[in-house]
């Protein structure tokens, strides 16, 4: 079986591409990645699976949303 970045590279289908784990909070653990349609590096947070149920998508929408409208100050 894949390694965990192979298994999610595989399930993103062609979007992202997940270069390395840059680091884990107490929620989900964080990617660096390649944005494949726009060429550019983005960071993906993915929620550890033993909390999915537990937060439930709402609330983990709701940090995306207010995650995608900061900008790094390059």
């Amino acid at each position: 079986m894949g390694s965990t970045i192979d298994r999610l590279n595989e399930a993103l289908d062609g979007r992202y591409h997940l270069v390395e784990e840059i680091g884990e909070g107490g929620m989900a653990h964080v990617y660096l990645a390649e944005d494949l349609r726009h060429g550019r590096q983005v960071a993906v947070k993915v929620l550890k699976p033993d909390l999915t149920a537990l937060v439930g998508p709402s609330r983990f929408l709701s940090e995306i949303k207010v995650t995608a409208r900061l900008q790094h100050p390059l």
